[in-house]
């Protein structure tokens, strides 16, 4: 813990912590939101899904392009629009079914009702315009401590993050059932409107300039550190958000169940990521830890009773034990992406490992939400664990491609140009 008191006494680390935390708090919140939402207005788990399966589309692209326009534009003209776009698009969801006639709301039992695609559509734009907050702090970081400090700062944040995904599902599950679903969106609105602001006013944001890259578009997965952070985050999140879903099957949209054994999950997380911070990262890191990950998974479907009293205590237990691996799983990507690449492609590399997790959150959520309609919520707790499960032996198959960094730091490679010379 002397590490990180040392840490947060660098000037502004601290502030843009918990900046960019606020900043992207609506992260932990919208996918739960859209999920009550369009559950309540049309009655499908499986509409629900896929109206976030095309919201994280749009995420997903936008993800590296929003990098790069970063490098060439700057940092605040960027996020500031494009939070702009994304609040219009989430009222619209919000609103949506007020103002369409009532025969669109409807399904006839075989088909979705029209307005589902109506909010795929608004949902796409939502994720199209994002604001890529995740890749812009984490390519400041380098630039505002030494190169020692590195990787614990990318495992405080990893941990840290956890804060979001322990209060946000317990407040929006609050806001929504004991509310409505309207009320739970525009909160998120607000939270992404003054908390973008607040991230976008800080003066390290607008010191530190983004270099534009000078390779071509998408030459970065090249490196098979920046491939295999982006196939990995797709199945560790991938994961994450298949539980979601399944944990809002398990227990409903009646109570608090929901929100505060996600809260364990993160809570989980949170500790394993500040205990992994003193842990130097070898090749076989991201295996070990996504073992946890898929060891605590798979042991709840055999939990998913609701006639038992102790369900809420065992699947909070055994997702605790699952989480201890999330967190550390994630700093892991974080310092062996900076750890191979050039500073001025830090953000479009960061922009495709988080398209690697929004493309893997879209495929977790529709394929747990037609596994709970046909299943039950059990099917959704064995997609989580076949995607863990599936994330190890990929770490394991290709260890070799992870970089070795317990006698190396974490900073980026230094980018170099010709200069002239006088002969």
């Amino acid at each position: 813990m002397a590490g990180y008191q040392d840490l947060l006494r660098t000037p502004g680390v601290a502030r843009i912590i918990i900046a960019q935390l606020v900043a992207r708090f609506p992260n932990g919140m919208t996918s739960l939101a859209i999920l009550m939402h369009v559950e309540q207005i049309t009655g499908y788990y499986a509409a629900a899904g896929l109206v976030l399966a095309a919201t994280s589309v749009g995420q997903a692209i936008a993800g590296p392009v929003a990098s790069r326009w970063m490098g060439r534009w700057g940092s605040r003209p960027v996020i500031g629009t494009m939070i702009g776009i994304c609040a219009a698009a989430l009222i619209a969801i919000t609103t949506l079914h007020l103002v369409v006639p009532e025969a669109m709301v409807r399904g006839d039992g075989s088909v979705f009702p029209p307005i589902v695609f109506i909010y795929m559509v608004l949902g796409f734009i939502a994720g199209l315009a994002t604001p890529p907050i995740q890749s812009a702090v984490r390519t400041i970081y380098p630039k505002m401590v030494n190169s020692r400090q590195l990787t614990p700062l990318f495992s405080l944040d990893a941990s840290l993050q956890e804060i979001i995904w322990i209060i946000a599902p317990v407040l929006i599950t609050l806001v929504s059932t004991q509310i409505n679903t309207v009320v739970g969106l525009f909160t998120i609105v607000a939270i992404l409107v003054g908390g973008g602001t607040w991230f976008l006013v800080l003066p390290e944001v607008g010191r530190v300039r983004i270099p534009q890259s000078r390779r071509g578009f998408g030459k970065v997965l090249g490196k098979p550190a920046v491939l295999l952070a982006t196939v990995v985050g797709f199945l560790l999140i991938g994961a994450c958000t298949a539980v979601e879903a399944g944990v809002i099957a398990t227990f409903g949209h009646g109570g608090v169940e929901a929100g505060l054994v996600l809260a364990v999950f993160s809570v989980g997380s949170l500790a394993g990521g500040l205990v992994s911070g003193a842990i130097p990262i070898s090749r076989w890191a991201m295996a070990r830890r996504l073992l946890i990950v898929a060891v605590g998974l798979a042991v709840i479907p055999f939990f998913v009773n609701p006639e038992w009293v102790g369900q809420p205590w065992a699947i909070g237990t055994a997702l605790t034990l699952a989480g201890i691996g999330v967190a550390p799983a994630l700093a892991v990507l974080f310092a062996m992406t900076t750890a191979s690449v050039k500073f001025s492609d830090t953000a479009e590399a960061f922009g495709w490992v988080a398209t690697g997790q929004l493309i893997g959150g879209a495929a977790g959520s529709a394929l747990a939400g037609f596994l709970i309609d046909g299943i039950g919520p059990a099917g959704a707790y064995i997609a989580a664990a076949g995607l863990a499960l599936v994330g190890t032996v990929v770490s394991t198959v290709f260890v070799r491609g992870f970089p070795d960094l317990r006698h190396r730091d974490a900073a980026p490679i230094p980018d170099t140009a010709p200069i002239q010379t006088v002969s």
